[in-house]
Order: structure tokens, then sequence, then C-alpha cells
């Protein structure tokens, strides 16, 4: 079986990816505050705004399977693979994100949607995709509601299954709650102090 992917970079730098549809708000201050714990433990970061990529959502045609070497009728029409290389090269994942009706927003989710040919081919035994090495990815979440237990729960569920054809799996995460007004994290010493600790522990932790 031939691979999906050709002439992998491999990336010494963590990805932070925000993908909020909102500019100037929480996630950005939270990508912001994330990166910044990654440079205090020593790593360069790469922040990459979701909102500023084109991805077209993916339409159900089923055309990305065996028949079609698995390629997707959009790959040459937007940024996804682009930003799917990225993910597949970087040392360690982080994910910035608020959280819409219990789950991400829309273009978080269209781009999660988009990784439907990776997770067919990885199936089929990709050789490449089964050779990554193992590596770690972090959810930061924010959601509105001052409460409610299982408010993150729907997403994280879903970046669990979307990593694993990238061969990765998710570690620890921090999902906080009654974060809504674009500078309420940004005003919360101590939720930013938490935001750039996670970051400064997990890319220590990681060994790098």
């Amino acid at each position: 079986m031939e691979s999906i992917v050709r002439d992998l970079e491999r990336l010494t730098r963590p990805l932070v990816l925000a993908c909020s549809p909102r500019k100037g708000g929480n996630t950005d201050q939270a990508a912001w505050l994330l990166a910044k714990g990654l440079a205090s433990a020593g790593a360069d970061p790469l922040v990459v705004h979701l909102r500023d990529q084109h991805v077209l959502p993916c339409t159900g045609c089923q055309s990305c399977g065996p028949e079609s070497g698995f390629k997707c009728v959009l790959m040459h029409r937007d940024q996804a693979e682009s930003l799917f290389r990225l993910v597949l090269g970087a040392p360690m994942l982080f994910f910035a994100s608020p959280i819409y009706f219990y789950h991400v927003p829309a273009l978080f989710k269209g781009f999660i949607d988009r990784a439907q040919r990776y997770f067919v081919a990885r199936n089929a035994g990709d050789p490449v995709l089964t050779a990554q090495p193992l590596r770690t990815a972090h959810a930061f979440l924010v959601g509105g509601r001052s409460r409610g237990e299982r408010l993150f729960e729907g997403t994280l569920l879903s970046l669990r299954y979307f990593l694993w054809p990238f061969n990765a799996t998710l570690g620890e995460d921090l999902c906080l709650y009654g974060i809504d007004e674009p500078d309420d994290l940004r005003r919360n010493e101590t939720a930013s102090a938490r935001v750039e600790d996670f970051a400064f522990r997990a890319w220590k932790a990681g060994g790098q």
C-alpha cells in the first residue's frame, strides 16, 4: 500500500492551534499564554489561528476510500492538507477552543471532519501513518457556563478519535468554566497563570 503522506517534515516546534472564529477573545489570549508557557520551558511554539486558514467542510461524499487512493475531492481547493501536515509533523500539539452548544465551533469541527481520509487510510494500514511516532496532544477549552458536568465531554471524545489517525493521544487537558466575555481570561490572573503553567509542564513532562 502506498502512503497518502509523502515527504513529511518532522518539526521541532510544538503546534498551538487556536480554534475560535472570534479575533481577540479568550481563545486568542489562551493561545498566547500557551505559547508563553512553552517558550518559558525552552520551546519555540508555532501558533496557527484556524480562522485564518481556508478549510472547506466535508460533504460526506465518501470519495476518500481506497478506490480513489484515499483522495479527498476538496484537497487541492483549500488549506486543510497543509494543516494536517503540521499536525503530523509537530512533536506536541495544543488545541485551544471555546465551547459552543457543548462542542467546538463550526470551523474546528469542519477541520476535524476533513480528517476522514486519514482515518480511512490509517485503518487500511497506511505505512507512514501506522509508523508515526506516538505524540501527545493537549486541549485547553473554555465554556461560558459557570457549571455543567458534561460541558467538555463531547469535545474531548471527538478529539481522541480525531487524533488516532495521526498516532497522537490526548494527554492532560485544562477546561475552564465561566469564561465568556472577550476579556474574561485576560482579567483573571489566576486562570491565566494556570494556562501558562499548563503548557510549561506539558512540554517539560514530554522530555523535550
